[in-house]
């Protein structure tokens, strides 16, 4: 196992536990305090967030599928959006930089490993 495939993998498994927060358990006190919202904006958001929750899921599907299938290139357009995202959290709301990170930094990780490791 390669720093490619650690850190894709770590920010697979990340997406998977915003999936969880955003559908499992969205508008519980914990969600609430995550995303910063009330609970009436997080009734209100409910649907938004659960379409969010599946786009992160399918990210985060995407790193094992690309391994599998022996396609790098999956993983690193993966990664890339998983990056790109992060980015437009911090911009829209530097508030969020934790957050941002959290999102953010295992990508920009795998993707460095795999451009220095070609």
């Amino acid at each position: 196992m390669n720093a490619f495939m650690i850190f894709s993998g770590i920010a697979a498994a990340a997406h998977v536990g915003f999936f969880i927060l955003e559908t499992v358990i969205w508008g519980s006190p914990k969600a609430n305090a995550i995303f910063q919202v009330s609970p009436a904006d997080a009734e209100t958001m409910a649907l938004f967030a659960r379409n969010q929750g599946f786009y992160n899921l399918f990210l985060a599907i995407g790193v094992p599928v690309g391994w599998i299938l022996g396609k790098p290139a999956v993983v690193v357009f993966a990664c890339a959006v998983m990056l790109g995202a992060a980015i437009v959290l911090f911009a829209l709301s530097p508030g969020m930089l934790r957050g941002a990170l959290i999102q953010g930094l295992p990508p920009v990780l795998a993707l460095a490993a795999w451009r220095f490791n070609r």
